[in-house]
């Protein structure tokens, strides 16, 4: 697995970036990963990526869009406002988590 440096920090990560394990994200990592694709997180941003964090824990998968919004109970508009265009592939890579199944 390629190794890059992410917030002064050495990280493993996939091809398309995505972090490798997830345990070497905290939310530190999470705001750096999120300025790099220009998201400043704000409460509602939180509350998906610990939503996504918590459910990656219990299931051993990153949670689809649909999951985040049933489960999760946000609503797929804000989600779109949150993490403009490809929230469900922008939020799993802020929340240090594999790109979910069906996101291309």
């Amino acid at each position: 697995m390629p190794v890059t440096t992410i917030d002064n920090r050495q990280v493993h990560v996939n091809e398309e970036g995505f972090l490798t394990d997830p345990a070497e994200w905290d939310e530190a990592m999470g705001k750096a990963l999120a300025s790099q694709i220009g998201i400043d997180l704000g409460d509602e941003h939180w509350k998906a990526i610990r939503f996504l964090r918590e459910d990656f824990a219990a299931r051993g998968e990153t949670p689809t869009l649909r999951r985040v919004t049933v489960a999760g109970g946000i609503p797929t508009k804000q989600l779109f406002q949150l993490f403009p265009q490809k929230p469900a592939k922008k939020m799993a890579y802020v929340a240090g988590l594999p790109k979910p199944h069906g996101c291309v």
